[in-house]
């Protein structure tokens, strides 16, 4: 019974392996990605985060007193101070997406309150 399987399982793969046509699809294109660009140095990658973690805190300081009042605005200084600097480079990146996305919020809230 085993060896009959297995037989069958061969066989499948077998006839799987050959490729069929398909009439409809697109042709692969050409790539054409330009050439890969150098990475950048830590130093540089450390810089532009420290940037970018700098403008969102002045957009979450010049929110208004409503939007100081509200909780997402604690857990908006959390994540661009204590999370920020618990987390490696590459984490930080989400980070400050988090706490864009979380300032955007309060300024909406803002605005309509």
């Amino acid at each position: 019974m085993r060896f009959s399987r297995a037989i069958r399982i061969l066989d499948f793969a077998a006839k799987s392996a050959l490729l069929i046509a398909m009439p409809h699809r697109r042709p692969e294109a050409p790539s054409q990605k330009s050439a890969p660009q150098k990475r950048q140095s830590f130093r540089q990658r450390y810089d532009e985060l420290e940037n970018r973690r700098t403008e969102l805190s002045v957009r979450l300081q010049s929110l208004g007193e409503s939007a100081r009042k509200h909780p997402g605005y604690k857990r908006a200084l959390t994540l661009l101070n204590e999370i920020y600097r618990r987390e490696k480079l590459p984490q930080r990146v989400a980070v400050l997406q988090s706490a864009a996305w979380l300032i955007d919020i309060l300024e909406k809230l803002a605005s309509s309150l």
